[in-house]
């Protein structure tokens, strides 16, 4: 790939219109805007998924049992990890189709704890 092919790769990749998303329990608040709508969701499973290039990745999957109807119906969760381990970043994936969600892979965006400084998210990503 030529430097503009990968510039407009990770562009569409990383790509998302919210800013911000808070979890507490089984609340998750999606911030769009400086708009705030939120929804209590439940565990509905994993999918293991094998990409083209041939690596595997793990979509745990959550759906909405109440809140706003404006926030998606649900939640996917990708953190690179095929056993529980600690991991630095999740691709985070939403919206009322699980089915389609499964098959989102030219855009992921990419979301980290807050807790973690600029510097840090650098070093993680370089690592990536």
């Amino acid at each position: 790939m030529t430097a503009a092919e990968y510039k407009d790769y990770y562009t569409t990749g990383y790509r998302t219109d919210v800013d911000r998303i808070t979890i507490e329990g089984d609340m998750v608040s999606f911030n769009k805007d400086g708009k705030p709508m939120a929804g209590q969701y439940s565990y509905d499973g994993y999918e293991v998924l094998t990409y083209d290039k041939g690596n595997r990745g793990v979509r745990f999957i959550f759906e909405k049992t109440g809140g706003d109807e404006a926030a998606p119906q649900f939640i996917q969760f990708s953190d690179h990890k095929i056993a529980p381990e600690k991991t630095d970043h999740y691709h985070l994936y939403w919206g009322d189709d699980r089915a389609a969600l499964l098959e989102e892979v030219t855009n992921w965006p990419t979301y980290y704890p807050a807790s973690l400084s600029g510097d840090e998210i650098v070093a993680e990503m370089i690592a990536h």
